[in-house]
């Protein structure tokens, strides 16, 4: 069924909005996912705090020729979703977690990552950066190795004088 000129307008309204409001948005390319599978995939997103909107090519591309992005967007390709959120990481984070599970049905096509187009290997590099939590736990153990050595170091001395 073919969209009416005014809610075209309307949709188009709501993606130069979403891309204007999103830090990150990733291009996504959904072809043969199940609805089921879908579903998981808009609950898994919602989590993180990120939404995730199926749209036209061309009501896409209207879109982002208004917002005027740096670089050369990314081909768009098959049928289009938008992941996009206020976090950086999380939205490419979260369909390429999704896209191990399903190689062939999800694929990340590019985005727009804090006001620049960024190409399909980019996107998937950004989303190979672990969560908050995680990078403290590193950051953490960073710290504590030098002490923990130290610990160990003396402790050998120790048992060496006994």
């Amino acid at each position: 069924m073919a969209l009416t000129k005014q809610k075209k307008g309307e949709i188009l309204a709501n993606l130069e909005k979403l891309a204007k409001a999103a830090k990150t948005v990733v291009f996504v390319n959904f072809k043969g996912l199940p609805v089921g599978d879908q579903q998981a995939l808009r609950r898994g997103l919602k989590k993180e705090a990120v939404s995730y909107t199926v749209a036209k090519k061309s009501l896409v591309r209207r879109a982002l020729e208004s917002l005027k992005p740096h670089g050369n967007r990314p081909e768009l390709s098959g049928e289009l979703a938008l992941a996009y959120g206020e976090d950086l990481v999380a939205p490419a984070r979260g369909i390429f977690n999704f896209h191990k599970k399903f190689p062939e049905n999800i694929q990340i096509l590019g985005g727009i990552f804090d006001g620049r187009y960024m190409s399909k290997t980019e996107m998937e590099n950004i989303a190979r950066i672990p969560d908050m939590q995680t990078l403290r736990g590193m950051f953490v153990n960073i710290i504590n190795s030098p002490i923990q050595r130290f610990a160990i170091a003396l402790n050998q001395i120790a048992k060496a004088r006994s």
